[in-house]
């Protein structure tokens, strides 16, 4: 070092004023910060990943999306086939299998009972939103109990729509519109309401009678859950029970079963709380 400053002495009279002015300006045995690589930067936070529910699509989370960007988290929301609850579970998992780092795994509706059999090692949290929490042996069905919307006669609350190469006795299921704007997208605007229900995704009838995996990922894995108390799909009392049995940090809401598009301030907020504690 002191050959270094010696020759720049001599080569550059100026930069070596300006060097040794500098390091009078350190404390004793200070270090010289290095700036942190943004690609470094990013780690610091998990990915958080959005999974949506039947009936729905990844745009049903833009407007919690739009406000975790602004907020600098990196946020990614793949689609779920809506085929089979292994099925979509394995497709969510090949997808947090190309993300290094941390993750942070939210799902909405049946996208609970999803992240609920995903299996990956850098999931660090877990966030249900108006979602099933099923454990081991447990079909979703049953879960939205006797007050739901859905526990009606089926004719009365699906639109049956066949599709290529399904089992005998499977078809796509559909809400019947008088039941996704009264029931479904309570509390969203009607217009709104209206064409969510014409772009709506169907769920296989058969994925909802499909048993959850063993060894649940929120026996092992800490969860919040944003509870939405005037939920008709999944009433507040199966949600309670669902989130306390796993133990998750509870945060109710006055929304319907849609609280991600209603409540987005509320969803953002307490999936934001989850990066910081995962």
């Amino acid at each position: 070092m002191k050959r270094y400053l010696v020759a720049l002495r001599r080569r550059c009279p100026l930069l070596f004023v300006l060097v040794a002015l500098a390091a009078l300006t350190l404390p004793a045995g200070a270090a010289v910060a290095r700036p942190v690589p943004a690609e470094d930067a990013y780690q610091l936070r998990p990915t958080i990943v959005l999974v949506h529910g039947a009936w729905a699509d990844g745009s049903s989370w833009n407007a919690v999306t739009t406000r975790l960007q602004a907020a600098g988290y990196t946020v990614r929301v793949p689609p779920n086939p809506l085929r089979s609850l292994a099925g979509d579970a394995e497709t969510t998992a090949d997808f947090l299998a190309t993300i290094a780092g941390p993750i942070v795994l939210v799902g909405h509706s049946y996208g609970g009972a999803v992240i609920s059999n995903v299996r990956n090692d850098n999931v660090r949290g877990l966030v249900y939103v108006d979602a099933f929490v099923p454990d081991e042996g447990e079909k979703v069905a049953p879960l939205v109990g006797d007050d739901s919307i859905l526990a009606g006669d089926p004719a009365g609350v699906f639109d049956f729509v066949p599709y290529p190469g399904a089992p005998k006795g499977d078809a796509d299921l559909y809400l019947k519109e008088s039941v996704f704007l009264t029931g479904f997208a309570e509390g969203v605007p009607f217009e709104q309401a209206r064409a969510l229900w014409a772009t709506q995704r169907p769920l296989a009838a058969s994925a909802s009678n499909q048993e959850s995996g063993p060894a649940a990922t929120w026996k092992s894995i800490r969860s919040w859950y944003v509870l939405g108390t005037a939920d008709k799909v999944i009433p507040a009392d199966r949600q309670r029970a669902m989130a306390e049995r796993a133990g998750s940090a509870v945060t109710e809401v006055d929304a319907g079963h849609l609280s991600l598009i209603t409540h987005p301030d509320e969803v953002a907020a307490v999936i934001a709380e989850a990066v910081k504690k995962s």
